[in-house]
């Protein structure tokens, strides 16, 4: 059997289902308004789409607390509309990789329920993390680790008989309890999970906190002043614990098991794994393990040459050395759109912004758009693999004036609005200026309330329009496709200002030079051919401004 390697240098874009097209009118996006609106990305250019979980759930977070893994929630439609969607994406010539939430389930999940019912000591609770609490009565959680939504990681139950009792582990949500991967019967229901959507003829899965499924032993207390999300992750007893490389193992091998011939062979593992620094992201990446990992070291640099030079090139090197392709994100369902996050004063150092709500300082828009084209620019050339987040190649900007009671993300509720979460970067996408919900859904319904100004955003709004960000993302796919810069080698260029990134990317179509100016002083052009400028006004006066971008025929 021939094995191909699509995924090595794939462009894959993020569907959030409940915000990417509603096909009823109910306000929420669903799988057959995802089906019609494939085409749009099939004109983009991208070779892939992943979606988020669309799986069975009380949807307490969004549809990340699975209550059946094997089936469709109602809200988004059923088995057969995910069947119809796969079909005809692969008709499109698009591939479809879905989540898997292994860390942790629903509260409603008929595992958990079970366990709630059942005895201290009992196999049902031993599929999840249960521990007997410290203190006289067991008042006292068993350690000291907080949540990532805010508050403690860890919830006191109430026995059968009504008598206070244990505690069980949630990283997240009350409502999400952590799986105890220990227990071979929950590798056994996930490995068997993978066959089932596998057998549906899905070619991947995004493994939502990837690093998180292992503890360490004894589930010792944390240093709870680090900040996991900048700090090396391997010295914290709840993430990156070497025991997950095991299982990842065990899932290349099945994923490995389903690899269909010739051009689409090979089905696809990518990890969500929050790791630094990125020696031990790179672990992950091992031939025998996953395919990709997302770089959030990448998405959490600052747009500055320095720093950006950096991590590129450390990013590059740490994979090189266990053969895999690097991966490249801006933004996703849980960060900040990179077009509002540009938008600040840039300092050195990893950053990330908790949420941005209607008290706090304002992004600069029209800079922020201008750096975030650039630095998709800079992106769309790197040797690898990239990922889009839906409406990106829109300009869509973070909603930041969303009302506190219009907010549905539980990292906002946990702690006491001090973060105001992630919802406005899932706000619904927006397809037609003059519609009610901006062609979101055939009525004026959108379960987050979009901003004015996406009206003019809307995709109908830049269609064909020369130099309209969408305009801009389609001819980027065009040429890395065509020059193939995801299967190049980068080759760092001196002797120019210390405020522009400078680098060439060669492949077997040829190379090309990319110039971005991170600076504020325009920058004399070369007189090589420019093939793509993120602004329009570069090619007539054959000057770089601040915080743009070109692609040069080297």
């Amino acid at each position: 059997m021939t094995i191909t390697t699509w995924w090595r240098d794939a462009v894959i874009y993020q569907i959030y289902p409940r915000s990417w097209a509603d096909s009823d009118g109910d306000g929420i996006g669903d799988l057959p308004g995802i089906t019609a609106r494939l085409p749009h990305l099939a004109e983009l250019g991208v070779d892939a789409v992943w979606l988020s979980p669309f799986y069975t759930s009380p949807q307490n977070d969004a549809g990340y607390d699975v209550a059946d893994y094997r089936d469709v929630d109602p809200v988004f439609g059923t088995l057969d509309d995910f069947d119809a969607l796969v079909a005809r994406a692969h008709e499109l010539g698009l591939r479809v990789v879905v989540d898997i939430v292994p860390n942790h389930t629903s509260n409603e999940h008929p595992w958990f329920r079970s366990a709630l019912s059942a005895a201290p000591g009992s196999p049902e609770r031993a599929r999840y993390l249960f521990r007997d609490g410290l203190g006289e009565s067991g008042e006292l959680p068993p350690n000291n680790w907080p949540s990532k939504f805010g508050g403690r990681a860890w919830t006191r139950v109430t026995e059968p008989d009504g008598r206070p009792g244990q505690w069980y582990l949630h990283m997240f949500d009350t409502s999400q309890p952590d799986l105890d991967w220990t227990n071979p019967e929950v590798r056994d229901e996930m490995q068997g999970v993978l066959r089932f959507w596998l057998d549906r003829d899905v070619d991947g899965f995004r493994i939502d906190v990837a690093h998180g499924m292992v503890k360490a032993d004894g589930l010792p207390d944390a240093d709870v002043d680090d900040d996991d999300s900048v700090s090396p992750t391997s010295r914290l007893p709840m993430w990156d614990q070497p025991g997950v490389h095991e299982i990842y193992r065990d899932w290349r091998r099945i994923a490995d098991s389903y690899a269909r011939e010739g051009e689409d062979a090979d089905r696809i593992l990518c990890a969500e794994a929050w790791v630094l620094p990125g020696e031990a992201l790179a672990r992950y990446v091992r031939p025998d393990e996953l395919h990709q990992s997302f770089n959030f070291e990448y998405l959490m640099t600052p747009w500055l040459a320095a720093d950006q030079r950096e991590t590129i090139t450390h990013s590059l090197e740490q994979v090189a050395a266990v053969g895999a392709p690097q991966t490249w994100v801006l933004s996703n369902h849980d960060v900040v759109r990179h077009a509002s996050r540009l938008g600040y004063p840039q300092q050195p150092g990893l950053q990330k912004i908790a949420g941005i709500g209607p008290d706090d300082p304002q992004p600069d828009a029209v800079v922020g758009l201008r750096r975030a084209r650039a630095a998709t620019a800079v992106m769309l050339a790197l040797p690898g693999s990239a990922y889009l987040f839906q409406g990106e190649e829109l300009g869509l900007p973070e909603a930041t004036h969303l009302p506190d009671d219009s907010r549905q993300d539980p990292t906002f509720a946990r702690t006491g609005g001090a973060s105001k979460g992630r919802d406005g970067c899932r706000v619904p996408v927006a397809w037609e200026g003059g519609d009610p919900s901006y062609g979101f859904g055939p009525g004026a319904q959108s379960w987050l309330p979009q901003p004015a100004e996406y009206g003019a955003l809307a995709a109908d709004r830049q269609r064909g329009v020369v130099g309209s960000t969408l305009d801009v993302y389609t001819t980027l796919l065009r040429l890395r496709r065509e020059r193939r810069l995801g299967r190049g080698e980068l080759t760092w260029l001196d002797g120019h200002p210390d405020d522009v990134l400078a680098f060439t990317v060669t492949s077997d179509e040829g190379a090309v030079t990319v110039l971005a100016n991170l600076g504020a002083t325009p920058v004399e052009l070369p007189e090589d051919a420019v093939i793509l400028a993120t602004s329009s006004d570069i090619e007539p006066v054959r000057l770089l401004g601040a915080d743009e971008a070109v692609w040069l025929d080297a």
